[in-house]
């Protein structure tokens, strides 16, 4: 099966070669990395002193730029790898990461993703965590025996539901303990794996253990093939999340961007018609609240042009983040850098969460409910389902179904202080009641040292 794969993948990247190189020269994030998913890492050489950062390399031709160099420290002899795909994935096992810095030092820290963005956060977040940042390689066997080559992982640790045959192969064949955490299958994914049974049923045999977040979770996976006795229910890492700032440092970031006594709607990772909703949601606001304020953080950098193009047309004051820009003279600022939404929530007193009026199914509510700041979100939320299950049954966030109903449900919020603070409070309860994931999967983790050592 793995030998059919294998052809098949090259014969269909040999055929769309021509697409491919037509997306790669239109959209540069797509060659992103493209050298180390190819499989040209640097080999580790155990034992030898690297360099703290190798000289970067470049292949150009024409408009065609890819960067190769793998950047590291002086490595011990083997890595712990996790692989998250984006910026949700590094986002969801960042404590995960650093609690098993803590726990297990004697190992590097390896992290891969398989998207740019995913790699600026993770360098952001991380940097002074991890002795690896790189991308994930492309699942044909060349290149995924060459990353486990020059990452020799001790374990491999994989965020949410990352399924390539060929990797978990290679990974098994490596005899390398291979555990899937934070696991969580959607419906519609879970329509699509259930058609391919037969073939989940061999690759998911390589997972040394699934770590799924809910009893639902769980049987999906079952039911597409994994082994009952592999598969445990460990709840959801985003729930071990801690504050990015403390007290102390959200007072001192709230005079860096001049808020006194405003009032601040954030709306983070909008989509596509979002924007237009929030700003319209803004205006309707303001003739109420004088003192409102409003951070737009798109989701894709991409869109920070056509953003900016739409706050212009408001006739509002418009400040850009990169510009250092802050309220004194701007109505609304539009957050146009990179791995900071988590912060700035800590300065919000509501908070919009994208991809719920798109259609993508929402992003993470609980990086803003971490700070106590009251949600909202449209209808479409089954990427996080279970978490806005728990946060709606209290007054934590609120699920609305259109501009109108946006706009009345957070000036009743703005207007009752009784209401807020009950919100509020809300939120951060959350947190203490479902907290325990990121133990579990340390727990798990230690057991498989434990095995390998033996």
């Amino acid at each position: 099966m793995y030998i059919i794969y294998n052809i098949a993948l090259i014969i269909l990247a040999i055929i769309f070669s021509p697409v491919i190189l037509i997306a790669f020269l239109i959209k540069p994030k797509l060659r992103a990395g493209f050298w180390h998913k190819m499989g040209f890492y640097y080999p580790v050489i155990h034992g030898e002193a690297y360099r703290q950062v190798i000289k970067r390399s470049t292949f150009e031709f024409g408009y065609l730029s890819c960067s190769f160099a793998l950047e590291r420290r002086n490595l011990p002899k083997q890595s712990i790898w996790f692989h998250a795909v984006s910026v949700g994935e590094i986002n969801a096992i960042e404590a995960l990461i650093k609690k098993t810095k803590k726990k297990f030092p004697e190992y590097s820290i390896a992290i891969t993703t398989t998207t740019k963005t995913g790699q600026e956060v993770a360098k952001k977040k991380l940097k002074n965590i991890a002795d690896i940042i790189t991308y994930f390689p492309y699942d044909f066997s060349f290149s995924v025996q060459s990353a486990i080559k020059a990452l020799n992982p001790k374990i491999v640790v994989i965020a949410e539901t990352e399924i390539w045959p060929c990797f978990c192969k290679q990974i098994n064949k490596a005899k390398t303990p291979l555990i899937l955490v934070n696991g969580r299958i959607s419906p519609n994914s879970y329509k699509g794996y259930k058609k391919f049974r037969f073939l989940f049923e061999k690759i998911l045999g390589n997972f040394s253990s699934i770590l799924m977040q809910t009893e639902t979770d769980r049987e999906r996976i079952i039911d597409i093939g994994a082994k009952p006795e592999k598969v445990e229910i460990m709840g959801n890492l985003k729930f071990d999340l801690s504050t990015v700032l403390n007290k102390d440092e959200i007072k001192e970031f709230k005079k860096s961007l001049k808020i006194e006594d405003n009032k601040i709607l954030i709306a983070g990772s909008t989509h596509k018609g979002e924007d237009e909703i929030i700003i319209s949601v803004y205006k309707k606001l303001k003739t109420e609240f004088k003192d409102l304020k409003l951070i737009i953080a798109p989701r894709h950098p991409e869109r920070n042009c056509q953003v900016l193009k739409l706050i212009c047309a408001t006739g509002f004051n418009i400040g850009l983040r990169s510009k250092n820009s802050n309220f004194k003279h701007s109505d609304i600022i539009l957050i146009d850098t990179m791995g900071e939404l988590s912060k700035l929530y800590s300065v919000a007193d509501v908070a919009f969460i994208g991809g719920s009026f798109s259609g993508t199914g929402g992003h993470n509510p609980l990086e803003a409910a971490i700070y106590g700041i009251p949600v909202f979100s449209g209808p479409t939320v089954y990427n996080f389902k279970d978490i806005y299950g728990f946060m709606t049954k209290t007054p934590a966030a609120i699920l609305v179904e259109d501009e109108l109903e946006l706009s009345v449900k957070i000036r009743e919020l703005f207007k009752e202080k009784e209401k807020y603070l009950e919100a509020s409070k809300a939120c951060t309860s959350i947190f203490e009641s479902n907290k325990g994931a990121l133990d579990f999967a340390i727990e798990r983790m230690e057991k498989f040292f434990l095995i390998a050592e033996k």
